[in-house]
């Protein structure tokens, strides 16, 4: 089976286990609600706190001050963690599917906060990682950008096992980010395949999406513009969600497989053993 083939593979147990529990898709859903909400309060405490000045010419000015600087990174690290905390329901509630039981909104956020300790110092250090890559691009122009890109794709596979080392293991972020590294020496070609993969899978159906919102801008009519318009953003915000829970899906399974060998039923077609080859070690998987 070639990586093309198999990424396809992968793509579908992902959706076949999404399919059987669509509970699974309410994560995404909710983190994106939470953080909308999280948002647009801090947004407007943020906008209250700027200062505000009249110059000679009756122009009226805004300027940030300490308060409105607390607030802008209490919202990055708070959106940050929001989405932390539901990847971690949705880990937690796929391991319940990928091992034939039912499952919950509830029971996957119970797991979560079992893991709250953990999992809000992790999540401000992938914040504060992110934060600085995102500086490098802005700060060093065409080299910063290039570097932030090759940088940030980095982090994302070294990080990517990282949220169910966490919620499985109940360690803390440092222990789980080693783990998370030390698991992509035997996980590196899948890790890397599956993320464009489902990226890449993402394409089409957000290509359908701007081509329905375009034609309905280039219409020129009302009537017509705003259903076309209004079905393109349903689209584009549904794709969204599935491959955010095809993900949660995935690393959880990638993460079983990879730390005591157990390929999931849903994941018997897609070849993961010939994936990842053999292993000399596999730490063993915790509850």
């Amino acid at each position: 089976m070639s990586r093309f083939q198999r990424t396809i593979a992968l793509a579908k147990a992902s959706w076949t286990v999404l399919k059987s529990d669509r509970s699974l898709a309410l994560f995404p859903i909710i983190s994106a609600l939470a953080s909308l909400g999280l948002f647009v309060v801090l947004a407007v405490l943020g906008w209250a706190t700027k200062g505000r000045s009249t110059d000679i010419s009756g122009h009226t000015q805004y300027t940030a001050n300490v308060a409105t600087y607390v607030i802008g990174v209490v919202a990055y690290l708070g959106l940050a963690f929001i989405q932390t905390y539901f990847l971690a329901g949705l880990v937690g509630s796929a391991n319940e599917v990928l091992e034939g039981r039912s499952t919950t909104v509830g029971q996957g956020m119970n797991i979560a906060s079992s893991r709250l300790s953990k999992l809000m110092p992790w999540a401000v250090m992938s914040a504060t990682v992110s934060y600085v890559i995102q500086a490098i691009e802005q700060r060093f122009g065409l080299i910063g950008r290039i570097i932030g890109t090759v940088l940030g794709a980095a982090w994302s596979v070294l990080t990517f096992l990282t949220v169910p080392i966490i919620v499985f293991e109940n360690v803390g972020p440092v222990t789980a980010l080693k783990r998370s590294g030390t698991l992509l020496k035997s996980t590196w070609g899948e890790n890397i395949i599956a993320q464009m993969g489902i990226g890449f899978l993402a394409i089409v159906p957000m290509l359908v999406a701007f081509g329905i919102g375009f034609a309905g801008v280039a219409s020129g009519t009302v009537v017509i513009a705003v259903p076309l318009v209004a079905l393109a953003v349903m689209l584009f915000l549904a794709t969204i969600v599935v491959v955010n829970a095809l993900s949660g899906i995935f690393r959880t399974a990638l993460y079983r497989y990879a730390v005591d060998g157990t390929v999931p039923g849903a994941f018997a077609d897609a070849d993961l053993a010939s994936a990842f080859g053999s292993k000399k070690t596999r730490p063993g998987f915790t509850s």
